[in-house]
C-alpha cells in the first residue's frame, strides 16, 4: 500500500488577490474622487455597474457626479463630502456608509503634491504632505477595517506613486509619504490576505490631473486619468497587489530603485538636470 502524496501549494504562482472582475451591485467607496485619478475611476466603475460612492472636500464636484448618474438607468451613486485630516469627520461618514451595506472595495486617493527642495524647506508644507497623503490613509483605515474583518471579504486600494520608490529632485515632502504607502500596503496584505481580504497598491507615474498641471518639466509616457482608471481596473481583474502605469515607464523606474546609490545619484541629476 502506497501513502499519496501532495505537493505543497505555490500561491505565488497565481493571483495575489482575489480577483475582481465582476463589479455590478458592488459598493465601492472613493475617498479622493473630485478630480484626476479617483474621478475617472469612479465613472469607470460606474460603467460597470458598480455602486459607488465619492468622497472628497469639494462638495460641488461629487455633487456633479451623482447628478450625471441620477436618471441615467446606471447603478446608484452617492457622494459624502469629508476632508481626510479630520478623523471624527472620517468616522462619521465612514459610519453612515456602513449603515446602508457592506463595502467591497476601498480606494484612497486622496493627494497632495508641490514640488519641494530641501533648500526651501517648508515644514508646514511637509506636514500638509503627511496629513493628506499618509495620515489620511490612517483615518480611513481606522474607520473600515473593522467592518471588512468581520465580513471576511473586500479590497483596500491604496493610491501610492513612483515617486515613492526613491529620493527625487522636488519630491522632498511627496515621496516619502508615498513611500510610507507602499511599506503600508506591503504590511497591511501580509496580515489580511490570509484572513480573505485583498490589497493593492497602486504606482502610476505621470498623469495628466489638476496636481501634476504645476510641473513645468516634460513628464515622460504621460496618460490620461481614464487610462490610468482603465489600467487600475484591468490589474484589479488580474488579482494584481502592485499596480503601476504605463508599464513603458514605471518599469524604468523599476529599474532605478535596484541601482546602488554610487550610480543611482548620478544617473537620477543627470536625467533631471537637478
Amino acid at each position: 500500500m502506497t501513502t499519496a502524496t501532495f505537493a505543497a501549494p505555490r500561491p505565488w504562482l497565481g493571483p495575489l488577490n482575489p480577483p475582481l472582475r465582476h463589479w455590478r451591485g458592488k459598493r465601492v467607496w472613493l475617498i479622493g474622487a473630485s478630480s484626476g485619478i479617483g474621478l475617472a475611476t469612479a465613472e469607470a466603475l460606474i460603467a460597470q455597474g458598480a455602486r459607488v460612492i465619492v468622497s472628497a472636500r469639494s462638495a460641488s464636484a461629487l455633487d456633479a457626479f451623482v447628478q450625471r448618474h441620477a436618471n441615467a438607468g446606471q447603478a446608484t451613486a452617492q457622494s459624502w463630502p469629508l476632508d481626510v485630516t479630520d478623523a471624527d469627520e472620517v468616522a462619521e461618514v465612514a459610519r453612515a456608509i456602513l449603515a446602508e451595506g457592506p463595502l467591497d472595495m476601498v480606494l484612497y486617493c486622496a493627494g497632495h503634491y508641490r514640488a519641494l527642495r530641501a533648500t526651501a524647506f517648508d515644514l508646514a508644507e511637509m506636514k500638509r504632505h503627511l496629513d493628506i497623503n499618509y495620515t489620511g490613509a490612517l483615518h480611513v483605515l481606522d474607520a473600515v477595517l473593522p467592518s471588512l474583518l468581520a465580513q471576511g471579504h473586500g479590497h483596500i486600494s491604496l493610491i501610492s506613486s513612483v515617486a515613492g520608490f526613491r529620493g527625487l529632485p522636488q519630491s522632498l515632502a511627496y515621496g516619502p509619504t508615498k513611500a510610507a504607502l507602499t511599506n503600508l500596503a506591503e504590511t497591511l496584505y501580509l496580515d489580511l490576505s490570509p484572513l480573505g481580504l485583498g490589497v493593492s497598491v497602486v504606482h502610476p507615474g505621470f498623469v495628466k490631473t489638476p496636481l501634476t498641471a504645476q510641473n513645468e518639466f516634460n513628464m515622460p509616457a504621460l496618460v490620461s486619468p481614464e487610462q490610468a482608471a482603465q489600467a487600475m481596473l484591468d490589474a484589479w481583474a488580474d488579482g494584481a497587489f502592485d499596480i503601476h502605469y504605463p508599464k513603458r515607464f514605471t518599469r524604468w523606474m523599476k529599474l532605478l530603485r535596484q541601482l546602488p546609490y554610487r550610480l543611482y545619484f548620478p544617473v537620477v541629476r543627470r536625467f533631471t538636470g537637478l
